[in-house]
């Protein structure tokens, strides 16, 4: 099937108060926490980061406790409050020391399914397959790190992208008609979804992780 948009998104403008070269500061999760696709509890959540674990903050909304991140290999949102900034060599909470730190603010605001700043949203063709719904335990799932090998198999034996309707997001189900490809000495496959690099636990097909 030929690829008729891009990856099925919520369609966003996001933008923020500082330049590009600084609109990005190394933290850390003070808990394990989950990772959602908004600025909201209302938003799916994408899957956990464990304790400890480095991100990259991007900012946070002006007036809210949500910061986007990218973390244990997803990309989302989080509470300012479980996020660690580093300080004059100590660690320090995000959500009490905005101002100090010189966090950037971004605004997220929902847009029609249109094309906005190369960021494409459109609803699924009747013909497309689609993804299953997040499963609801799937808070529980632990979010994996691959080793780079795994990645480099991938690159190195690349598959036909499957069009698939829904939200791309750990814990949501491969339909049984997508054909999933084995990775050698490796618990996982994968596939290749809207042309982004997936996991995929063979047994339950629900995605593990989704590569950037």
């Amino acid at each position: 099937m030929s690829l008729k948009r891009n990856l099925l998104l919520a369609g966003v403008i996001l933008t923020g108060s500082v330049g590009l070269a600084h609109a990005e500061m190394a933290a850390t999760t003070a808990s394990d926490i989950e990772v959602r696709s908004g600025p909201g509890a209302e938003f799916p959540t994408v899957g956990v980061a464990t304790r400890g674990s480095p991100a990259t903050l991007d900012g946070c909304v002006e007036g809210s406790r949500w910061c986007r991140v990218d973390v244990n290999g997803m990309r989302g949102w989080v509470y300012a409050q479980y996020l660690s900034v580093e300080q004059n060599g100590a660690p320090v909470v995000v959500q009490d020391h905005r101002d100090d730190l010189g966090i950037p603010t971004i605004t997220y605001e929902k847009t029609d399914p249109v094309t906005t700043g190369g960021i494409q949203s459109a609803q699924p063709d009747p013909d497309d397959q689609l993804l299953g719904r997040v499963d609801e335990d799937s808070g529980n799932i632990v979010a994996i790190t691959p080793p780079e090998e795994v990645r480099t198999y991938i690159d190195d034996n690349p598959v036909d992208t499957v069009q698939l309707g829904g939200n791309l997001a750990i814990g949501a189900t491969v339909p049984q008609s997508v054909e999933v490809h084995r990775i050698p000495d490796y618990q996982y496959s994968y596939i290749d979804v809207n042309h982004r690099q997936v996991l995929v636990d063979p047994g339950t097909r629900r995605i593990v992780y989704v590569y950037r």
